[in-house]
């Protein structure tokens, strides 16, 4: 998104204030002011049971104690919490402190957060947050209103750049974290790179550390994966000698970025790491939002926001029977 100059080169409060018109006046203006629809999806309340519709209900509602007493498939019926409780992991490291397009990652953290916070303020409904810092996890617990938003925000924007973590806590961790945390059912959105437990080629078997607890949140409630990236993680230029620094661990490697040979080598294993983490958050059961420093932010939700709605219009839409006529 093209709004003038990039919210890094103005102060704190000014990038809030830009932050919050561009979300509450574009986005909400796009959706049309509904009830943000991230993830639409059922309510979490149980409510009791009523028969299985074939081709309308998903089998894993089933509600075997009542299918089993009554010989008749039954699914497990829930009311929606007139309250939405929403809270948000971010990932604040020294890894998303790197931007080579118009904003730094952080930077489109912070908007994916304020996107998420703007919209669902109001109403009684409640945002809380755990901040994975260089520090460890900042935890600020679930609240009503605008005036605890932009506190969590201001924290973001003042968490120092690139910061050597005194206190090393894995994504996986963190993910878990909030999952105790937070035993009631709502709307969990997790804004990272995912970079954190992948293997340093993407080559390695087996899933990324962070996709079990993941999976586990995903088993409660809803989920949605925030995916933060530069275009620069997935090639390199031709510049020459170029300095890479790992910024977790310090590590600092000289590559020949004229070799084509390196390039490309760099832009397979970047794409293999890319499937990875893809994948990862697809086997956890989680919505897949990805966010890029180079394209229109706001345009990459509205998009995932209609092709969330699409995909629970054809869940509930009727099956036709074997046989018979379209």
């Amino acid at each position: 998104m093209n709004t003038g100059a990039s919210i890094n080169e103005l102060a704190p409060e000014r990038r809030l204030r830009r932050l919050e018109l561009v979300v509450t006046r574009r986005l909400d203006g796009l959706l049309h002011g509904s009830h943000l629809g991230l993830l639409p999806g059922l309510g979490s309340e149980p409510a009791g049971s009523r028969e299985y519709r074939a081709g309308e209900d998903e089998v894993r509602r089933m509600d075997w104690a009542v299918t089993a007493r009554t010989t008749v498939p039954h699914v497990r019926t829930v009311d929606a919490d007139r309250e939405l409780s929403t809270w948000v992991l971010v990932d604040a490291t020294a890894s998303m402190d790197f931007g080579t397009a118009e904003y730094e990652k952080r930077e489109l953290a912070v908007a994916a957060v304020a996107a998420v916070g703007f919209l669902t303020t109001g109403g009684g409904n409640r945002l809380g947050a755990h901040l994975l810092t260089a520090d460890g996890v900042r935890r600020h617990p679930a609240r009503v209103g605008r005036t605890p938003l932009l506190g969590m925000l201001r924290t973001l924007l003042a968490a120092p750049r690139a910061a050597e973590a005194t206190v090393q806590i894995p994504l996986a961790d963190a993910i878990d974290g909030l999952s105790r945390a937070v035993p009631r059912r709502g709307l969990m959105v997790v804004v990272s790179d995912f970079l954190d437990g992948l293997d340093e080629d993407g080559l390695g078997p087996g899933a990324p550390d962070w996709e079990r607890p993941l999976r586990r949140l995903a088993g409660r409630h809803q989920v949605l994966a925030v995916q933060v990236t530069d275009p620069r993680e997935q090639e390199l230029p031709d510049v020459g000698l170029l300095a890479l620094v790992d910024p977790e661990s310090g590590r600092r490697r000289e590559v020949h970025t004229a070799s084509r040979k390196l390039r490309q080598r760099y832009a397979e294993a970047a794409s293999r790491q890319q499937q990875s983490v893809t994948d990862g958050i697809r086997r956890a059961g989680a919505a897949h939002l990805a966010l890029s420093t180079d394209r229109d932010w706001i345009a990459d939700i509205v998009r995932h926001v209609y092709a969330q709605r699409r995909l629970a219009r054809g869940a509930h839409r009727p099956m036709t029977p074997p046989g018979a006529s379209a």
